[in-house]
């Protein structure tokens, strides 16, 4: 059985950083893509980031591209997306997602596995 658990979200001040970690268990081996969601309240669950199963190949949305960046560590069944100069607007549950295939994808309905989300709050 997957499981996904996301950690380290908060309530911080524009300008801060915070690192998301995602602890995998169950992935029978590294041939996952994996990628980051979030969901502002009454909107919809849009892509942030993903990252193909090899780490060589990354994508971002435009409204946090050079501000974030997604990387994953499969020894430790991990995956990580750090998000610095925040901004109120990224305020959202963020999700760690996977889905068994090597390339990444913007389509949340290829991902099949999801964690809980993780809550991030900016502060203007």
């Amino acid at each position: 059985q997957v499981q996904l658990v996301e950690s380290g979200g908060g309530l911080v001040q524009v300008g801060d950083s915070l690192r998301l970690s995602c602890a995998a268990s169950g992935l029978t081996d590294s041939n996952y893509a994996m990628g980051w969601f979030r969901q502002a309240p009454g909107e919809e669950r849009q892509f942030v980031a993903g990252i193909n199963w090899s780490g060589s190949s990354t994508g971002y949305a435009i409204s946090v591209q050079g501000r974030f960046t997604i990387s994953r560590d499969d020894a430790k069944q991990m995956q990580y997306l750090q998000m610095n100069i925040l901004k109120p607007d990224d305020t959202a549950v963020y999700y760690c997602a996977a889905r068994a295939a090597m390339a990444w994808t913007t389509n949340r309905s290829e991902y099949k596995y999801w964690g809980q989300g993780t809550q991030v709050t900016v502060s203007p």
